[in-house]
């Protein structure tokens, strides 16, 4: 319990020393009704610096925006300096698919993400116009491991105080700092998809299983793994490999040293 109490001050230090040292007065973040945007905004909300947190559905499963209505409604019952709004961005997304998009074929994935896409860009016009940044949710897996989250969507955000902490580490933390019990129990997803599939679904394996693949891959030893574990593995290093352009800097092209060229 101690170690989760100091993990939850430092990083609501890291926060809110990051704010201060860059004049910023506001958070802002999207609430799904999952745990680690959950977490995420209530450390916000412990930074005692305004907090304004977003629940943007776009054809929402009514159990998930449920979920994020009676977050935001307890934090802000525990917390003075939060304020909430929502935005149904359903009309822009079918406005957006319906006109933009009808000639072409656009696939259902690219769809998926064009509802995180449409939703970072609300984040951060509500970001700029309240003189805050936009406070990412991704955890170590999403953000490091198997690059589960859009580009340009979820991905895009100014800061990220919970991509060092595994899913578990999150779950953990989410306990301590007494996130309803529902949100606790609820299936991981992105709510990006109309069926409700949940990130276990999409992925092929569990949280628990790609954190051990992660630590096991870091570890080095690869010795009497089970049939599950080496499929596991597999999927680990699929997802990683197809998401590492998510992952890592964005390639710039650099200048060649003309003169050592002409030489």
């Amino acid at each position: 319990m101690e170690d989760l109490e100091n993990l939850s001050n430092d990083i609501v230090n890291w926060i809110r020393t990051y704010a201060i040292n860059n004049n910023i007065n506001t958070l802002v973040v999207g609430v799904s009704g999952g745990i680690d945007s959950a977490v995420t905004s209530t450390l916000c909300s412990k930074t005692e610096l305004r907090t304004i947190v977003l629940n943007m559905p776009i054809h929402q499963k009514e159990s998930q925006d449920n979920l994020a209505r009676k977050h935001i409604e307890w934090l802000k019952s525990n917390w003075g300096n939060v304020e909430s709004k929502e935005i149904d961005l359903s009309g822009t997304y079918d406005f957006f698919r319906k006109n933009d998009l009808k000639e072409l074929e656009i696939s259902d994935l690219a769809l998926a993400n064009t509802r995180a896409r449409i939703r970072m860009t609300t984040l951060y016009a509500i970001a700029a116009s309240n003189n805050g940044i936009v406070v990412g949710t991704g955890n170590k897996i999403e953000d490091f491991g198997v690059g589960f989250f859009t580009k340009y969507g979820d991905g895009g955000v100014d800061i990220s105080p919970i991509a060092d902490l595994y899913k578990s580490e999150v779950f953990a933390l989410g306990d301590f700092l007494g996130i309803i019990q529902e949100i606790q129990d609820a299936p991981p997803t992105d709510g990006l998809w109309e069926d409700g599939r949940t990130d276990e679904d999409q992925m092929g394996a569990t949280y628990e299983e790609l954190e051990w693949a992660m630590s096991q891959l870091e570890g080095n030893s690869n010795d009497n793994l089970t049939q599950r574990q080496k499929e596991v593995l597999d999927i680990y290093l699929r997802l990683n490999k197809i998401n590492s352009h998510k992952m890592n800097p964005i390639p710039v092209y650099k200048k060649r040293d003309r003169t050592s060229m002409e030489e």
